[in-house]
């Protein structure tokens, strides 16, 4: 049985480094269907990573389930299932083609919203930075007195 750290390294090292390097070399080469597979093996794989992370939490306890992990990475990779080319032609991309609008405005109301609740932040940061200023002048003033009084 592999344990969760073996599990992890073989997913970080084929998962990650390996399409990572062989990208970087479709990108160098300017292989329009090399760089167009890279493409979508990561699309398919950042949502591998974000299944994996929920998966984690619920079935880490269920026999083989590391050994499944490390075997749906490499058909995701392989040349001869293309497995990561077949997620996203079948079910991605129409998913995806399906609900870009929906996506779009969602992203645009989370960076809308993102920005309002920085400035919002920078302005109550500035306003108890100033009341800390305002304080701390008025304790040295106030001891600055009393020394002189003394």
């Amino acid at each position: 049985m592999v344990s969760w750290i073996i599990s992890r390294a073989v997913v970080l090292v084929l998962g990650t480094l390996y399409p990572a390097y062989y990208s970087y070399k479709a990108v160098r080469s300017k292989d329009v269907k090399e760089y167009v597979r890279w493409m979508m093996y990561w699309i398919v794989f950042a949502l591998y990573t974000v299944v994996e992370t929920i998966t984690d939490l619920s079935m880490a306890w269920f026999p083989l389930y590391h050994e499944l992990k490390v075997a749906f990475v490499i058909w995701l990779l392989s040349p001869y299932t293309r497995g990561a080319s077949l997620i996203y032609r079948k079910f991605l991309h129409p998913l995806l083609a399906s609900k870009e609008r929906e996506i779009d405005e969602y992203i645009v109301q989370a960076k809308e919203r993102s920005y309002e609740t920085v400035v919002s932040l920078g302005r109550q940061s500035l306003t108890i930075a100033a009341t800390a200023a305002v304080s701390a002048a008025v304790k040295t003033n106030h001891m600055s007195w009393s020394q002189y009084l003394a």
